[in-house]
């Protein structure tokens, strides 16, 4: 009875108000295994606010608790137009982990799908945008999956729970519902406890991608042995054999996001997104156009080396005998004809000189 009240007592106190009364909770968002989601309050600098609450039975855990922290400080650092903004974090006077984030009013892409290809690629390129930032940060999401895809009511894709996921790989999670629905979108290696990377986070977005085309996950299991078992020696189906009309393009750079080996897919979150969309690649860098200074600068020292050879021709021409040569009727020697450029502005002075040094 007494853990009873004690639990009682903590839920009350942490669903009013956190932070000496900064932020108001107002209703529930969502419950996962983890956490619960509120919507929330900020009195301070009055704007909404999505205010994430650690489960308190991993609260309990030190060491978890401080990771937990710790990553949320660091997801902080993120500022990306699809990136979930993280704005604070800290403990209940109940030592609850709390972490304020960016109120998202929208949906998330678990509740899409399938979806023509085009809207795919969309999506699928704001994703890789926002793992493109986090991963030049030197952060890996590790937990990609469609209910961390946020799509606000704009058309803006945000990615959520950056730090968090890592956070959670210090415990045993063992909430079955939990484990399995994350673990349809775990690569290979993380499934395996091998050292996670930004190809993990790939091969989550490509599992994601694969649902939202086709309807369907990678892979159908109904445990995790029998998951590990199919990504160790099952067959994926392509992305054609069930939705015949995606794009083959498309289709490449999904079924190479999920490739068992992280070194076949994609190298980066960026070079998926131009996979993808070919608009996404780089624009071809124009050539400059060579400021108007420079070109007067060329017409001046070409000038002046027309006028030294002739002025040279002329020496030459002087010392080549010991008697004087009768002078020869002057002559008229056309102007150098004005180039467009300051390459033609010197062929010009080329000819000219050509002409006029005999």
């Amino acid at each position: 009875m007494r853990s009873m009240g004690s639990t009682t007592r903590r839920s009350t106190t942490t669903s009013s108000t956190l932070a000496a009364g900064r932020y108001r909770l107002e209703r529930p968002l969502g419950q996962g295994g983890m956490a619960t989601v509120y919507l929330g309050r900020d009195e301070e600098l009055d704007r909404p606010v999505a205010v994430k609450l650690l489960a308190e039975h991993l609260s309990g855990d030190d060491a978890f608790r401080r990771r937990f922290l710790r990553e949320a400080r660091l997801a902080a650092r993120l500022s990306h137009p699809n990136v979930v903004s993280v704005y604070d974090a800290g403990e209940t006077t109940e030592g609850q982990p709390y972490i304020v984030m960016e109120y998202v009013e929208g949906t998330t892409l678990a509740d899409r799908g399938p979806l023509p290809a085009d809207e795919v690629v969309s999506l699928a390129v704001q994703a890789c945008r926002g793992l493109a930032h986090a991963h030049t940060q030197g952060l890996v999401h590790r937990d990609v999956k469609p209910q961390n895809l946020l799509l606000r009511v704009d058309g803006t894709v945000k990615v959520a729970d950056f730090g968090i996921a890592r956070a959670a790989e210090t415990t045993a999670l063992t909430q079955v519902g939990t484990v399995l629905g994350t673990a349809a979108y775990l690569s290979p290696e993380q499934a395996l406890g091998h050292e996670v990377t930004s190809a993990a986070d790939i091969y989550s977005l490509g599992a994601v991608l694969y649902e939202l085309l086709t309807g369907r996950p990678p892979y159908e299991f109904e445990s995790l042995a029998d998951l590990a078992a199919k990504q160790t020696s099952g067959a994926i189906a392509p992305v054609s054999e069930l939705a015949p009309g995606v794009p083959r393009r498309v289709e490449d750079a999904v079924m190479r996001s999920l490739a068992r080996n992280p070194a076949y897919r994609p190298a980066s979150a960026a070079e998926l997104a131009q996979s993808l969309s070919p608009k996404e690649a780089e624009a071809p860098t124009a050539p400059l156009q060579r400021p108007r200074s420079k070109q007067r600068l060329w017409l001046v020292l070409a000038a002046v080396v027309a006028v030294a050879a002739v002025l040279l021709a002329v020496a030459l021409g002087t010392l080549g005998g010991s008697s004087p040569a009768p002078k020869p009727p002057p002559a008229t020697a056309r102007p150098v004809p004005h180039g467009a450029t300051a390459q033609e502005q010197a062929r010009n002075i080329g000819a000219w000189l050509r002409q006029n040094s005999r």
